[in-house]
């Protein structure tokens, strides 16, 4: 059998390499439960960079959405949350920090909430073909990076529940240190997830 069937170039990527009498709610399971453990994995990642060591979650994110389509990507990240959410330890700050709900009205909260709608955007296009185009893939991944960090500063500023007792660090505060430096670890993040997935669907057509 060929590693694509005929149809594949409607799925995505981790979809399509499935052999097509496979059970589809097996096969997504396997792929969420894969994907939870890559997340949790990336998040205790940290590489040295400019001007502050990045994880490579964004990254992983990002390619999970593109390799996977919007509704698994989606699951993904929601039962990564759930995870976190139960105390497992899969989230960057686990340790020393505690996992569990109260995790979240910390001062990442609103950045581990952007994943959803990364997931969405980035999976969403790749249900519509983008993960085949580097520039279109490119695209995406920025408008979803955009809305992460929207929401993440959002919340950091004025919602986040600090270890003080305070509430929110300030839009200045916020900006400085939870948007700024991480740009341009961002940026090469994404250049890198953009130009894999498609980079890997050649590879699959050649050897299909």
């Amino acid at each position: 059998m060929s590693l694509m069937s005929e149809n594949a170039t409607s799925r995505a990527l981790a979809v399509a390499l499935w052999p097509d009498n496979v059970n589809q709610f097996v096969q997504g399971a396997v792929l969420v439960l894969l994907g939870t453990v890559v997340l949790a994995i990336s998040a205790k990642i940290r590489v040295p960079f400019y001007p502050v060591p990045m994880t490579l979650q964004t990254f992983a994110v990002m390619a999970i959405a593109a390799a996977f389509g919007s509704r698994l990507a989606v699951l993904t990240v929601l039962a990564y949350l759930f995870e976190g959410a139960l105390g497992l330890p899969v989230f960057t700050g686990t340790p020393p920090a505690v996992a569990g709900p109260l995790y979240f009205l910390g001062p990442t909260g609103g950045f581990l909430i952007g994943f959803i709608l990364l997931a969405l955007i980035v999976g969403t296009a790749t249900d519509r073909g983008w993960d085949r185009s580097i520039p279109k893939l490119f695209a995406a991944m920025v408008v979803a990076d955009i809305v992460v960090f929207a929401l993440g500063f959002g919340w950091l500023a004025w919602f986040a529940q600090l270890s003080s007792g305070g509430q929110g660090i300030g839009a200045e505060a916020a900006f400085m240190s939870g948007v700024v430096p991480f740009i341009l670890a961002d940026l090469l993040k994404i250049a890198l997830a953009a130009l894999a997935i498609p980079a890997a669907w050649r590879l699959v057509e050649r050897t299909g």
